[in-house]
């Protein structure tokens, strides 16, 4: 039996509960965490399953701006602290895929490289 080199959705439901996918699927694990739309990924797997549970403040008695406002209390402290948090969860997903959890910022320092090859080469360093 051939591995599997992407998960099914048994294993992507479990990937996005947490769990670690097998060795073989460390590929699709390292595109998924810092390929294009890394970020957006993440943000929707955590900000839109909670919708539905916080929705039951919906159904407190009186008007329904009390509601939403309760809804609030709880969703935009979560909005910061996952978005504050990205860089954290991308390094601890890496590392538990046996990745190097340099990876999860590897974008971000090839920019740099070359903003700092731009400048040394303005400035007659390079």
């Amino acid at each position: 039996m051939s591995q599997r080199s992407t998960p099914t959705l048994p294993q992507r439901i479990g990937y996005i509960c947490g769990r670690t996918l097998p060795p073989s699927m460390r590929d699709w694990v390292l595109r998924d965490l810092t390929g294009p739309g890394a970020t957006r990924r993440y943000l929707l797997r955590i900000l839109v399953p909670i919708l539905p549970l916080l929705a039951i403040f919906l159904l407190v008695p009186g008007p329904l701006w009390m509601g939403l406002s309760m809804m609030a209390l709880l969703y935009l402290p979560l909005i910061y602290f996952t978005v504050a948090l990205t860089y954290v969860f991308r390094r601890n997903r890496l590392l538990r895929h046996d990745l190097d959890p340099a990876l999860a910022d590897a974008g971000a320092r090839a920019r740099e490289q070359v903003q700092r090859t731009a400048y040394e080469h303005r400035h007659g360093r390079g």
